[in-house]
């Protein structure tokens, strides 16, 4: 039987690793539909699947969704700038939109997984767990916890199973077009630095670099989401490294891959609802997909910047 996957925003980071990773399963066929707001054609220029300029709570798409033209929907799409406030623009785009594209599904009975975050957590005390501390610090993280709380209303009565995904602070190959989007600067923070020290301009943090943060290698977060197609039931997942880093210890790292010294400049921290600790408990993760990390800090930047002195700007499976 052959498989037709729904990918939404599948034109971004996420979700245009995932179309190419699965373009390449047998028996597989991937649709992609993504309002190109902040997701890049040329992330899709070596993805050969089909594509749909079209936003999530389109009647069309909707349609296709209940009358079961796919047999799973990938839900990525949403606006990831956590520091846009506008906060009616926020709920409509991220909850709002997935709601409908629930209650499409259950009608057909098809799987959904989506994107989730971990800013649902804000800046409660690490290693974050599932149903513990939920307490987002912005209009993004809520937005995203209403979006599981949704979920979790549908899971009784939707036929198939529904995954959220937890993402955690995801980087690797396929998120230039974060940086170079107008106004709309959200790559990883180990992106910004390396193209800081190609650029030969001073690495800046925020004082004193010893912020933690769980940093997730985009290979892992691509084996979660294909874990999630496998899960046998409904939940809530975080998907990070489980294991928090220092901003210092991704200069340090970024600096023995360039075989370079950084003099960093320490300034002021503008954002009252940065959040300054996270860390995936994976327990959840683990129960209901089965799914661990594999890449380290130290293999997900290697591999990265590897890819990144190769010139290669597209998706890990186009490299």
């Amino acid at each position: 039987m052959t498989e037709r996957i729904l990918i939404t925003g599948g034109a971004g980071f996420i979700g245009s690793n995932l179309a190419a990773t699965l373009i390449k399963r047998p028996n597989t066929d991937v649709v992609i539909a993504d309002d190109f707001s902040s997701g890049d054609w040329r992330n899709l220029i070596h993805v050969d699947c089909e594509v749909r300029a079209a936003d999530c709570d389109d009647f069309d798409l909707l349609e296709s969704i209940a009358a079961g033209e796919f047999t799973a929907v990938m839900h990525q799409a949403a606006i990831t700038d956590t520091t846009v406030m506008d906060q009616r623009l926020m709920v409509e785009v991220n909850t709002n939109a997935f709601a409908s594209i629930l209650e499409a599904s259950a009608k057909s009975g098809i799987r959904v997984i989506y994107a989730s975050s971990a800013g649902t957590y804000g800046n409660s005390a690490a290693p974050n767990r599932v149903g513990v501390g939920e307490e987002p610090e912005n209009i993004y993280g809520f937005s995203k916890l209403a979006m599981d709380r949704v979920a979790a209303r549908w899971y009784e009565k939707h036929p198939a199973p529904i995954v959220g995904l937890r993402y955690f602070n995801v980087y690797g190959p396929g998120e230039h077009h974060k940086n170079e989007c107008e106004g709309n600067k959200t790559a990883s923070m180990i992106l910004q630095m390396y193209q800081r020290a190609k650029a030969g301009k001073q690495l800046r943090l925020f004082k004193h670099g010893e912020q933690m943060r769980d940093f997730v290698y985009i290979r892992d977060v691509i084996a979660a989401n294909l874990a999630a197609l496998e899960a046998p039931r409904s939940g809530v997942c975080n998907v990070g490294s489980g294991k928090a880093r220092s901003f210092n210890d991704i200069v340090e790292n970024l600096g023995k891959q360039l075989g370079q010294s950084f003099d960093v400049d320490y300034i002021d921290n503008p954002f009252t609802f940065y959040q300054m600790h996270t860390e995936a408990d994976l327990s959840e993760s683990k129960a209901i997909m089965g799914w661990e990390p594999s890449w380290s800090l130290e293999k997900g930047v290697e591999d990265y910047v590897r890819l990144l002195e190769s010139g290669h700007r597209g998706p890990a499976e186009t490299a």
